[in-house]
């Protein structure tokens, strides 16, 4: 591939921000799987010569794939992580100062470093690959995955654009992380707030001792604490009154009638 002239150049750049600007406007970035899908499409069509994509996620030691383009890209990122080999797996674990790892030619000298990823590469009909580390640090490591079905496609462009947008697209990500995070420590918050009100209610307790008695509930039944508190919420909504459409209001069951797994009586 010829290298760009400064205004194709320029051209990318504005693109980048483009995609960049799609990925923040186009949902919220608590929506960590939509993040992922923008990003892959974003990436295929800024980076030169890329026709196809995805995003190989590693949690707690396994290596699944994200938001493929394709049936074939998925099937050959989950095969990186079963064969624990291949670019995308250089770049989780090895990746060059730029993030960027790159297989110019998966039938030609690239074959010998990934001996067992290359073949099934080039039978699927992809020759060319640039794999870009996302994220590096905490439960998930990420890269984005970049296919071409021609050798040599990538080029030094191409690199130095997929770099740019995978630190732009590694930020992101972060902050749709942790903003899922965040947002599931405030769901949890919410429904412990929730079943200490009626554990308070049922039991003539403070806000510390109907804590207490969660956390006695957890341990007794080795359930998280949130799942217990879930229970209890779950079953205070269940009791609610029911409305007979045809007359009065049913008879309410209170939630003060309500007490969590241990101190039920048998």
């Amino acid at each position: 591939m010829t290298a760009l002239h400064p205004g194709q150049s320029e051209q990318l750049v504005v693109a980048l921000r483009r995609a960049a600007q799609q990925l923040l406007e186009q949902h919220s970035i608590r929506d960590l799987q939509q993040t992922l899908s923008e990003i892959v499409v974003a990436a295929v069509e800024t980076v030169p010569g890329a026709t196809a994509g995805g995003i190989s996620v590693a949690e707690d030691g396994v290596v699944g794939s994200h938001n493929p383009t394709s049936r074939d890209i998925s099937e050959l990122d989950r095969l990186q992580g079963e064969l624990h080999e291949g670019p995308c797996i250089t770049a989780l674990e090895e990746p060059a100062d730029d993030g960027v790892v790159m297989a110019e030619d998966l039938a030609g000298p690239d074959a010998e470093r990934w001996p067992r990823f290359a073949p099934a590469a080039v039978d699927s009909g992809y020759r060319s690959m640039l794999s870009i580390q996302l994220a590096s640090g905490g439960r998930m490591r990420a890269a984005l995955n970049l296919y071409a079905p021609e050798p040599h496609v990538f080029d030094r462009d191409a690199r130095v654009t997929a770099g740019l947008f995978g630190v732009q697209a590694a930020v992101l990500l972060h902050g749709s992380e942790q903003a899922e995070h965040l947002g599931k420590a405030v769901d949890s918050r919410d429904v412990i707030g929730q079943a200490k009100g009626i554990l308070m209610e049922r039991f003539g307790v403070d806000e510390s001792e109907a804590f207490r008695l969660l956390v006695e509930s957890s341990q007794s039944t080795n359930l998280k604490l949130v799942d217990v508190a879930r229970w209890l919420a779950n079953e205070a909504n269940r009791r609610q009154p029911r409305r007979n459409t045809d007359g009065p209001p049913l008879p309410e069951v209170a939630a003060a009638d309500i007490v969590p797994p241990e101190h039920e009586e048998h």
